[in-house]
């Protein structure tokens, strides 16, 4: 574990030596082998950060990494699609989450490896790190945090920052590098 990483425990979100408030899935955070689509869990474990999105006509760019979030991008979570878990645009034929919502929960994206590039039906599709719908309000197993707090991580976070997922009580890893 490095202080770049954001290492998440229970209710808060740990990164560059500051604590945040931050919610997980409805279904608690679940041993990795254990977590399925729908279920509303957080899988523990280790996963990079491989994208950010972000709504350019809400907020500014918030690293120079970023993508737009367009009025037509979705997010495949139909299990039974070649695309699961991965970016589509509307008109999609299977189920898909619409990126660009009415309220701010998706107006910033950090994306994670899990369960991706290559997906595995039923696993789960994204977990993404996004603004909370109200303070120790569970997701539906991404992670969530204070929209301030998330644009101020965002713009610090490097290409070695990982997304660290314990489940509350777990022991902490020896520091590395």
């Amino acid at each position: 574990m490095t202080p770049r990483d954001l290492v998440v425990t229970g209710r808060s979100l740990r990164f560059l030596g500051r604590v945040f408030p931050a919610t997980c899935g409805r279904g608690g955070i679940v041993p990795p082998r254990a977590k399925r689509e729908g279920d509303g869990a957080t899988p523990a474990g280790v996963h990079r950060i491989v994208g950010c999105l972000w709504r350019p006509d809400r907020l500014a760019r918030p690293c120079d990494w970023a993508l737009p979030i367009r009025p037509r991008d979705l997010w495949c979570d139909d299990p039974g699609h070649p695309d699961y878990n991965l970016p589509v645009r509307a008109p999609f034929a299977g189920r898909a989450e619409r990126l660009r919502r009415p309220d701010p929960r998706y107006d910033l994206i950090l994306l994670t490896d899990w369960n991706w590039p290559h997906a595995e039906p039923g696993r789960g599709s994204a977990i993404f790190v996004h603004a909370w719908a109200a303070p120790g309000r569970p997701t539906a197993g991404c992670i969530g945090l204070d929209p301030r707090h998330l644009r101020w991580i965002a713009a610090r976070i490097r290409h070695e920052s990982r997304l660290i997922v314990r489940p509350a009580g777990a022991p902490r890893a020896a520091a590395t590098g």
